[in-house]
């Protein structure tokens, strides 16, 4: 039963993400239970623009880690040219380490 209401609540995040998102590419979230990756996906072509994650990063609590990840992701980005997309959160709620993933990503430059 908790399987069925975790791919509801993806599913229904994405949905919402793709109407949304028209031409702009995915910011999309998968956290584990020890580290958190992120990357920018082009739906249109089905590529992955960029990637990071905490899974080499040392010290730290998780939402450290989850901020350090979001502002490695947006100078990823900004070398590739992407300035919008449109954040895809997933199955996870807006607080946390997802928040604080967003909000530094933000920082650096994303905008969402």
């Amino acid at each position: 039963m908790a399987a069925q209401n975790t791919v509801r609540r993806k599913l229904r995040a994405r949905r919402k993400v793709r109407v949304a998102a028209g031409v702009r590419p995915r910011l999309s979230v998968f956290r584990s239970s020890k580290h958190i990756y992120a990357q920018i996906i082009d739906d249109a072509s089905g590529t992955t623009l960029a990637a990071a994650s905490s899974a080499k990063l040392m010290g730290g609590t998780k939402s450290e880690n989850a901020a350090a990840v979001g502002k490695a992701l947006a100078e990823a980005a900004a070398g590739k040219g992407v300035k919008q997309v449109v954040f895809d959160r997933g199955q996870y709620r807006f607080h946390g380490r997802v928040k604080a993933l967003a909000d530094a990503a933000r920082e650096g430059g994303l905008d969402f």
